[in-house]
């Protein structure tokens, strides 16, 4: 997440990352597609919640260079990030983005990617890339991603959880993370970095 709130992303030079996950109880609701649109007036202004389209691609590619200076100090490759955004909205299996637009301009974004459960018989949802433009801000913007995310993923009835990971040390983040609902888990995050042949070509 962005450092308005929190990161996704482990901090660079830092291990300690825990998983948060909040755990769904389906009640049958009829599905409805993951294209469906929700609108919410709030304070004072109208936040649409919508699936990303291939046009979005520059400001999503734009969003996720900011989130990653701001929240870890990094400039990653813009060529890369470019290439990783649309080769995602090209191949919806990988995951999908949504974006939240406030009168017409586009004002945040997320991500979810799969993770097929074998415990759980269905797929975990999680939840990346978050950005909130600064002007949007401590404004309702990210809440309504996420209640957007949490009512698809219900209406799916087969979405056991959605899960993010937060820097251990962001008690801000966490706190934020409780009050939409999920919890700490018992799990940690460990990962080891390979070369490949598209990161060697960007």
């Amino acid at each position: 997440m962005g450092s308005w709130m929190g990161s996704s992303i482990a901090v660079q030079g830092t291990h300690s990352v825990r998983f948060v996950t909040t755990r769904f109880s389906p009640a049958g609701v009829a599905r409805e597609g993951l294209i469906r649109r929700a609108r919410v007036v709030a304070s004072g202004m109208e936040i649409k919640i919508r699936r990303a389209a291939p046009a979005d691609a520059p400001i999503i590619a734009d969003f996720n260079l900011r989130l990653a200076e701001e929240t870890e100090g990094l400039r990653l490759n813009p060529a890369r990030v470019q290439a990783g955004v649309a080769a995602l909205l090209k191949d919806p299996a990988k995951g999908v983005y949504y974006v939240a637009e406030v009168n017409g301009v586009v004002a945040g974004q997320t991500m979810i990617t799969y993770e097929w459960s074998d415990w759980r018989n269905g797929n975990l949802w999680w939840i990346q890339s978050v950005y909130v433009k600064q002007e949007f801000r401590a404004q309702g913007v990210f809440r309504r991603l996420f209640e957007h995310l949490k009512t698809l993923a219900q209406e799916q009835n087969d979405v056991p959880a959605l899960r993010l990971y937060v820097h251990a040390d962001n008690a801000r983040a966490r706190r934020s993370y409780e009050r939409l609902g999920m919890s700490r888990t018992q799990y940690e995050v460990f990962e080891m970095e390979l070369e490949t042949e598209q990161s060697t070509k960007l």
